[in-house]
C-alpha cells in the first residue's frame, strides 16, 4: 500500500490533485474525439513536473484506454496488414531516439513538447484534409512512423505526424478510430520500454500510473457521453485552440 501511494505522497496534495484533474480532462477529450489523452496529460503535467515523470504517469492510462479504443471496430487484422510498416518504424524510431535523445529533465525537452503541441494544434486548425495515395503510402508511412517515434522518445507526445497521416488515408470513421488506437498503443509500449531502459519506470511510477487510470477511465466515459450531446467539430476546434495556447506557453517559458 505504501508503494501504491508513495509517489503521490512525495508529490504533495496540490500536485496530486493536478494529476487527477489532468487525467480526468484528458480522458474526457479522448472520449469525445478519440485522441488527446497523452497530449493533454503531457502538456498540463509538463507545467509542473519533469517530462520523464509525466510520461511515466501516462503509461497505464494511455495503454488501457488505447486498447479499449482498439478493441472495437472489427478492422484490426486489415489495419495491421496495412499499417505494419508505419508501426514498425514507430517502434524503431522510439528506440533509436531513446538511445541518443532520451527524455531528459531539461528545459529544451519542455520547449520541444510545447513545439510539438503547437504544431499539432496548428495542423488541426489550419491544414485542409489531405489525401495519401496507395503508392505514396508505401514509402510515406514508414517515414511518418520513424519521425513520430523520435518525437515520442523526446517529448512523450505521439501524434505528430502519425495522426495527420492516418487522417489522410481515407479510412472510414470506425477504421480511423481503430487505427489511432493501434498507433497509440504501439507508441505507448515503445515509450514505456524507453523509460524502463533509462530507469524512469520503476515500481513506484507504475503504481502511480495505475492509480491515474481511475480518473482517465471516468473521463473517457464522460467524454463518450458528451460525444452524443455536443458538436464534435466545435469541441475539436476548442480543443486545438486550447492545445495551441498551452504549447505556445511551454515553448516560450519551458
Amino acid at each position: 500500500m505504501n508503494i501504491l501511494f508513495g509517489f503521490y505522497h512525495n508529490l504533495g496534495l496540490t500536485l496530486s490533485l493536478l494529476v487527477v484533474a489532468t487525467f480526468l480532462l484528458a480522458g474526457t477529450v479522448k472520449g469525445v474525439i478519440g485522441l488527446g489523452l497523452p497530449t493533454v496529460a503531457m502538456g498540463l503535467l509538463g507545467l509542473a513536473m519533469a517530462p520523464s515523470q509525466a510520461a511515466a504517469l501516462l503509461i497505464i492510462p494511455a495503454t488501457v484506454t488505447n486498447l479499449w479504443q482498439l478493441a472495437f471496430g472489427g478492422h484490426l487484422s486489415v489495419l495491421v496488414r496495412r499499417l505494419w510498416p508505419m508501426l514498425l518504424a514507430i517502434s524503431i524510431g522510439t528506440g533509436a531516439g531513446t538511445l541518443w535523445i532520451a527524455m531528459a529533465d531539461s528545459h529544451w525537452v519542455v520547449r520541444g513538447l510545447g513545439g510539438a503541441l503547437l504544431l499539432y494544434a496548428l495542423s488541426g486548425l489550419c491544414l485542409p484534409t489531405l489525401r495519401v495515395g496507395s503508392q505514396t503510402e508505401i514509402w510515406l508511412g514508414p517515414i511518418c512512423g520513424a519521425i513520430t517515434g523520435i518525437i515520442t522518445s523526446a517529448t512523450g507526445v505521439f501524434v505528430i505526424p502519425a495522426v495527420p497521416y492516418l487522417q489522410a488515408l481515407g479510412l472510414s470513421k470506425d477504421e480511423l478510430v481503430q487505427a489511432l488506437g493501434l498507433s497509440f498503443t504501439v507508441s505507448t509500449l515503445a515509450l514505456a520500454a524507453g523509460l524502463l531502459w533509462h530507469g524512469s519506470l520503476g515500481g513506484g511510477e507504475l503504481s502511480a500510473s495505475l492509480l491515474a487510470l481511475v480518473p482517465a477511465v471516468l473521463g473517457m466515459l464522460l467524454g463518450q457521453w458528451l460525444r452524443q450531446r455536443i458538436s464534435a467539430v466545435l469541441f475539436r476546434r476548442v480543443f486545438f485552440m486550447g492545445l495551441g495556447a498551452l504549447g505556445g506557453h511551454l515553448l516560450m517559458n519551458g
